[in-house]
């Protein structure tokens, strides 16, 4: 099992200085990767229609993956970045092929594009895209994506885009950029195992991910594909006592689990990076 590090974007602030400290500090431990979470825009919950139940609002803050990821590639050599993950169906499919081939391009081939569908429909309606047509679009886009970076001229006619005889330059230097799924509907379940290249769970009991995750690879059996196929867990400290992270990365290495992420939290930065060494210290990062 590969461990990365989730970038605690909503918790760790602005601070440019911290941001890098954080970064190279997870690199200097041997992480192998950083996952940074994505939403454009934040809704305010009380608007009309909503409960007020929302994972994410206008006053969390989300730094936008792209750049992010090509300012960090200046100061790294070594450690991955992906998306976990990047709503996709709401971008211009074109634009998205280009920001990810010159991500991978700047950190030497250091991009996995992780994506989903989102749940904030007010997002998708702000961006001028149709929230009900996301689940068909996502898969037109993948199709798209890896065109776009494995040729130099591409002529499509689909459903949501068009391409007439046109590429992006430069091509990324991996052709294609891997690209991971995440959600939890048994049909995100069966796309993964048909079209992408692993499946980001969630950060749940092990125990009780074990029913969704057994039809994940049945799925993945069925198309062929089971030996292919990758799966990323996340593992969340705040909500998880020290004392239970033995039994919660051995119960997802069970489930066939290739890599897991540390999620850290605290006051400070120092509390943090703690969490991050004593994590590499017992698992051996």
């Amino acid at each position: 099992m590969r461990f990365g590090v989730v970038f605690p974007q909503t918790q760790l602030g602005a601070d440019p200085h911290i941001l890098r400290d954080f970064v190279q500090a997870a690199e200097g431990m041997g992480y192998h990767h950083l996952l940074a979470y994505d939403h454009v825009l934040g809704a305010n919950p009380d608007r009309p229609g909503w409960d007020g139940r929302r994972p994410y609002t206008y006053n969390d803050r989300f730094h936008e993956p792209f750049t992010l990821f090509s300012w960090m590639a200046g100061f790294t050599r070594r450690i991955g970045f992906m998306t976990g993950v990047l709503i996709l169906p709401q971008r211009q499919t074109a634009l998205v092929a280009k920001q990810a081939a010159q991500v991978d391009l700047l950190s030497g081939g250091r991009l996995r594009l992780g994506i989903g569908v989102g749940w904030n429909e007010v997002e998708y309606t702000c961006l001028g895209e149709d929230f009900s047509t996301r689940g068909a679009r996502v898969e037109e886009q993948m199709h798209i994506l890896r065109q776009l970076w494995t040729r130099d001229l591409v002529t499509i006619s689909g459903r949501f885009d068009t391409i007439d005889d046109a590429g992006i330059n430069p091509l990324p230097p991996q052709q294609p950029i891997p690209i991971w799924i995440g959600g939890t509907a048994d049909v995100v379940l069966r796309r993964v195992a048909r079209l992408s290249d692993g499946y980001i769970a969630g950060a749940g009991d092990p125990a009780k991910s074990q029913a969704a995750i057994e039809r994940y690879w049945q799925h993945a059996e069925a198309c062929g594909r089971r030996d292919s196929l990758g799966l990323h867990v996340r593992l969340v400290t705040e909500s998880r006592d020290e004392s239970g992270w033995e039994d919660f990365v051995h119960g997802w290495e069970k489930l066939g689990a290739t890599e897991l992420a540390i999620y850290p939290h605290g006051a400070k930065l120092e509390d943090y990076l703690a969490r991050l060494d004593r994590f590499r210290l017992l698992f051996g990062v």
